[in-house]
């Protein structure tokens, strides 16, 4: 295809269906990862009555085998990847607590989503990003995977206690950064994007951002130009805090 071509896991909804909708308009050829085929399919359905070009790809970002089929899928319908974002992700407020009382069970969870999930995608796909002439790869992060945020007894997220969601969103960071150094010199970039705080599902009703506005860093990202940075942490084009 002559269009670039994009895959957003977590695609059928939120933030992602949004990021879709964003790099549709631009001509980008969009692939909504999903979970649930049906509601990936719904997505895509209300993407072409937008007059964008998508087809579903059936992901469980836990399940090596649903994302080996994915990206044989794609190796055989379009020969390569131009953007990957990763954007599926959980958390999981009836099972998150403190540091000092979070189960087993609770941290495997979120981080089989949030980072081993995030990291077999990407690893599956890596082959067919390398024969883009410009492949993007953007990791959905938060401003709750910052350490220095957290240490800061002045900053808003301080007293904040998600253990697990914030120890995965620190670890897709390192991710980021020691792919980021690995794909130095080729043109690849790789970054992670905080989209804040977002009315979503998962942000809740009192989130102060759209969802229009909770995918601009995605798709900033997604589109960099050439001498666009690459192993950095932002947020709508300021470069976050680790």
């Amino acid at each position: 295809m002559s269009s670039k071509i994009a895959l957003i896991t977590g695609a059928n909804k939120g933030i992602g269906l949004e990021t879709a909708r964003q790099l549709g308009r631009q001509g980008i050829f969009i692939l909504v990862g999903a979970r649930d085929a049906q509601r990936g399919a719904g997505a895509v359905a209300l993407l072409k009555s937008e007059g964008i070009e998508a087809r579903v790809v059936p992901l469980i970002v836990t399940d090596e085998a649903s994302i080996r089929t994915a990206a044989t899928w794609v190796e055989k319908e379009f020969g390569r990847l131009d953007i990957l974002v990763n954007n599926a992700g959980v958390l999981d407020y009836s099972t998150e607590t403190g540091p000092a009382t979070v189960s087993q069970a609770s941290l495997r969870a979120t981080f089989d989503t949030n980072f081993f999930g995030l990291v077999a995608v990407t690893q599956a796909f890596l082959p067919l990003l390398k024969k883009s002439p410009a492949g993007r790869i953007v990791n959905l992060s938060s401003i709750l995977g910052s350490i220095s945020e957290h240490a800061d007894v002045n900053s808003p997220i301080y007293p904040a206690r998600l253990i697990g969601y914030d120890a995965s969103k620190a670890a897709v960071n390192m991710f980021t950064v020691e792919l980021a150094q690995e794909l130095k010199g080729t043109p690849l970039k790789v970054n992670s994007a905080h989209p804040g705080w977002v009315k979503t599902d998962m942000g809740g009703a009192a989130a102060p951002m759209e969802i229009v506005d909770g995918a601009k860093t995605s798709v900033a990202l997604a589109t960099l130009p050439p001498e666009g940075p690459s192993g950095g942490y932002f947020h709508l084009g300021v470069h976050m805090r680790w």
